[in-house]
């Protein structure tokens, strides 16, 4: 695109810039103006804003450097994540200061550890980690549940230049032997078991299997085993370690931090894999300081004196960046919490929220739907009155859980935001700027691209920038901090599915996201690209429907699939979760279908409504539509490494018989 094209398209996207921010606060637009006008300026701005919590050991020379479609951000700067999330605090006189409040909802264990100590037990695990041989640049695998021993090894490994690669502690065998294959990573962190909702989950039995699915299992050099529960596991002479055996082969050894350059790699982040292996994002230390700092700075509005309580884990892309990072960078204490939130206990987060003063809190929306289903009465129990807002992303924030939260919950005292976020960008890119001064909510929409961001909803076939209204994929025209520059040893792939994925998106990221703009320039995501139902010839998000489903009382959760349908194209089957004091019935069903239409109208033809107790989701609250649409139509399930709860599986199973009239679907596992 050249010429006369590239400049309509440019005059566009001002325009719709200017639109948008009329809607923010004069202070606000002044600033987002500011990318649009200086982009590298803006960016430049916004980490030496940060300096007074980001430490350059030496300033960049240049901000910006793409070479399509890979780029560089703080091109020779040196720095360390690691150092400015521990040492600079300590530097700084927050070392009595509470960094981490660990709480296990399956143990009832509480503990509290401080900046000085959380330094002290980093430099403990970097000697350890160089006294089992890890240098700059090697991959450690960590497969751990959320804890502080997970969290201090993470920061070890930054410190010293190791590339960490969290897995979620409960993945099969199978996904952590991919996940070590496409790294290329020699040593392994993991502990004896987990637990959750009081079932033991054998960890380490399940990274002996993911060794022995290895092409070679040479390539694992260490083991290093934590053992809390005192369990007896298999330990292999010669490659498994006890912990106190890493602590001792770390005296003596430096314990000294490595000075990097912005954009050598911090750790490596899988995303989920369907049939194929999954993608693994890189993140730098420059540019991913910078940018989940400033996020959090701007859309989360996060302070040093924050009590922070984000829901995610360790092994996610948020439990990165919002969890340990961010609020580390700003000097604020981070709770970190193992478990779910009903048990053993119906009112665990509420409890955690009170007894902590919570001031600001991350959840899903499928933990918030989860929570709208035990009942208003469980946070009522509670004084909430610390709580100053809550953030919400994963999936989109349905209008009705949105309103409970917001209205029934918290009485309208604070904002519930809904942003929205993926693990290759590594912090928010659609929000309200809750820290710099918000615009009006609107329940279902994430708002506005993130200060920083060019973004716009487009045709993926022509590349024609969307007209009110008009259904889209989202696209972000430029590189930004923190997206992933690369895929880990996979550039082909990276250059296909995120810059060259569709015709009208080509030169741009692909998001993957369906979405359309309304008249005040506000985005709304209505589900994956490719989970839209085609149904006689309109595009329908599945996210639509499920907002419709769950305005109804009756519902606190749905999922949506298209499936084939010789007169229509596509056709809606949709499973639901029912809140309490309903019961399944044909009636109900009716009542729903009746619902739909009355909403959304007649081209949303509904074949069946099936009622389930849970939804198929993965381990970080995503539903895994995948998975319904697959046993709807027959398919091979995939990937299911990621999934919450097999179980789901089996509900969706029994559900699709009762739709195809009892035929045999097993055979398609």
């Amino acid at each position: 695109m050249v010429g006369r094209e590239e400049k309509a398209m440019k005059t566009k996207i001002i325009e719709q810039v200017e639109e948008m921010i009329e809607m923010l606060p004069p202070q606000v637009r002044s600033f987002i103006n500011g990318a649009d006008k200086d982009y590298e300026g803006f960016w430049e701005n916004a980490a030496l804003s940060a300096t007074n919590d980001i430490y350059w050991f030496k300033k960049w020379d240049k901000v910006f450097e793409w070479n399509y479609p890979t780029f560089k951000w703080y091109v020779g700067g040196i720095t360390n994540i690691s150092y400015n999330c521990v040492d600079y605090k300590v530097e700084q006189g927050k070392g009595s200061k509470a960094a981490f409040i660990f709480e296990s909802g399956d143990t009832g264990q509480v503990r509290t550890i401080t900046y000085a100590q959380l330094l002290d037990l980093v430099k403990r695990y970097a000697s350890a980690l160089r006294g089992i041989g890890v240098q700059k640049g090697d991959r450690v695998a960590i497969y751990m549940p959320m804890g502080i021993e997970a969290a201090a090894a993470v920061l070890a490994c930054a410190r010293i230049g190791a590339i960490h690669m969290v897995v979620f502690a409960g993945f099969s065998s199978g996904a952590i032997a991919d996940r070590l294959d496409i790294s290329g990573a020699e040593y392994i962190i993991t502990q004896d078991r987990g637990s959750r909702r009081g079932k033991p989950t054998p960890l380490k039995e399940m990274v002996d299997g993911a060794i022995e699915l290895l092409p070679s299992r040479e390539q694992i050099k260490t083991v290093v085993v934590l053992r809390p529960s005192k369990n007896e596991v298999s330990m292999k002479e010669g490659r498994d370690i006890s912990w106190d055996e890493f602590l001792t082969k770390g005296e003596g050894i430096s314990s000294d931090l490595v000075r990097v350059e912005s954009n050598e790699p911090l750790f490596l982040m899988p995303t989920s894999g369907t049939t194929a292996k999954p993608k693994v994002t890189v993140q730098n230390h420059g540019g991913y300081q910078v940018y989940v700092y400033s996020m959090a700075r701007w859309i989360y509005g996060l302070r040093a004196d924050d009590i922070w309580f984000c829901t995610s884990d360790i092994g996610w892309i948020v439990g990165h960046s919002y969890n340990i990072y961010a609020p580390l960078l700003f000097g604020c204490t981070s709770i970190l919490y193992e478990g779910t939130p009903d048990y053993p206990r119906p009112d665990m987060w509420w409890e955690l929220i009170e007894r902590n003063k919570v001031t600001g809190a991350w959840l899903s929306p499928t933990g918030v739907r989860g929570l709208m289903g035990l009942g208003i009465d469980e946070a009522r129990k509670h004084d909430l009155s610390s709580v100053e807002r809550i953030v919400c992303a994963g999936e989109v924030l349905n209008p009705a859980a949105w309103e409970w939260l917001q209205k029934e919950v918290f009485e309208d005292r604070i904002p519930v935001i809904d942003h929205m976020w993926e693990t290759e960008t590594s912090g928010p890119i659609v929000g309200n700027p809750y820290g710099l001064g918000m615009a009006p909510i609107k329940p279902g929409s994430a708002a506005f691209p993130v200060p920083g961001i060019i973004a716009d909803v487009v045709d993926d076939k022509d590349g024609h920038s969307g007209s009110n209204g008009e259904k889209g994929v989202l696209v972000i025209k430029k590189p930004f901090p923190g997206l992933t520059p690369m895929l880990w040893g996979d550039p082909e792939r990276y250059r296909k599915e995120y810059w060259e994925a569709k015709p009208g998106t080509e030169g741009s990221y692909y998001a993957g996201d369906s979405a359309y703009k309304d008249e005040d320039g506000y985005i709304w995501f209505t589900g994956r690209a490719d989970e839209v139902i085609k149904i006689a010839a309109h595009r329908i998000g599945t996210i639509e429907i499920e907002n419709v489903l769950v305005s109804h009382p009756a519902v606190v959760e749905a999922g949506v699939a298209g499936v084939p349908d010789e007169l229509r194209g596509e056709v809606v089957s949709a499973f639901v979760v029912l809140a309490k004091g309903y019961s399944p019935s044909e009636e109900l069903k009716k009542e729903l279908i009746g619902h739909i239409r009355r909403i959304m109208g007649a081209i949303v033809v509904v074949k069946d409504i099936e009622f389930v107790d849970m939804l198929p989701k993965t381990r970080s609250g995503k539903i895994m539509r995948r998975v319904m649409k697959s046993l709807l139509t027959g398919k091979e399930l995939g990937d299911l490494s990621t999934i919450e709860e097999e179980a789901s599986v089996d509900e969706i199973k029994e559900a699709v018989q009762k739709v195809k009239g009892g035929t045999r679907i097993t055979d398609c596992v």
